[in-house]
């Protein structure tokens, strides 16, 4: 279990995919591609299913304490025998995504302060949306006043200066502060579907452990040097 503390504080990341785009009604299926006149841009449309709430499902949710470096990863996986272990201080549980979703909201209700890359724009509603599909209640509000850090922290937010500045991927930004990317291994968000398609759900709840480390890594960065 995560360890918590006097002020304690949990990075959060998650991975969705997209639905199969003709698991879709045809009305739906037009509207979704209303504006789209090419192939190209057709594709484009189902490549992003997994970019909303709406048109995906979250696979993975990672949670690490920056601290103590302990955490839990909540997967889903296809499988029928339910998979618990440990791994480099992080829990590994497997279950639907009503489950996992369940799950999160039992365990960050205990913490005072969310870290996130991004987490205000895409996490939190994404896991706000997908539980409310579930008949699921969120527990603790992902999304108090923008300009106080203390109860959110969205680095994306912070490292942009809330909008004032060009907007980086997590990658760029570790790399640019010198912290070991979680691109590195040659993973990145646009492979999930894919990889859940070919049941190499571990591979996509240890992807998503690397982005809770990179994450933590560029939080105590910006905690060091760069919180007003």
């Amino acid at each position: 279990m995560i360890q918590t503390s006097s002020m304690a504080k949990v990075v959060i990341d998650i991975e969705t995919i997209g639905f199969d785009f003709d698991s879709f009604e045809p009305k739906t299926r037009e509207y979704l591609l209303k504006y789209s006149e090419t192939d190209e841009e057709r594709e484009e449309v189902k490549k992003k299913l997994s970019l909303s709430p709406l048109t995906g499902e979250v696979v993975t949710i990672g949670m690490l304490n920056p601290e103590s470096k302990k955490g839990i990863v909540l997967f889903q996986n296809k499988e029928e025998e339910k998979i618990a272990f440990e791994e480099n201080g992080l829990q590994y549980e497997s279950g639907s995504e009503k489950e996992i979703l369940e799950k999160f909201w039992e365990l960050v209700k205990n913490y005072d302060q969310v870290i996130t890359f991004n987490g205000r724009s895409f996490d939190g509603p994404f896991l706000a949306l997908r539980s409310a599909k579930h008949g699921i209640h969120p527990v603790k509000n992902l999304f108090g006043y923008r300009y106080d850090h203390r109860a959110h922290c969205d680095l994306l937010e912070q490292l942009t200066f809330y909008g004032a500045t060009r907007r980086y991927t997590l990658d760029f930004y570790a790399k640019y502060f010198g912290i070991v990317s979680s691109k590195n291994e040659g993973v990145d968000g646009s492979m999930v579907g894919e990889l859940y398609q070919s049941g190499k759900y571990l591979e996509i709840a240890r992807y998503c452990a690397r982005d809770l480390a990179t994450t933590g890594e560029l939080y105590a960065h910006w905690d060091k040097y760069l919180k007003f």
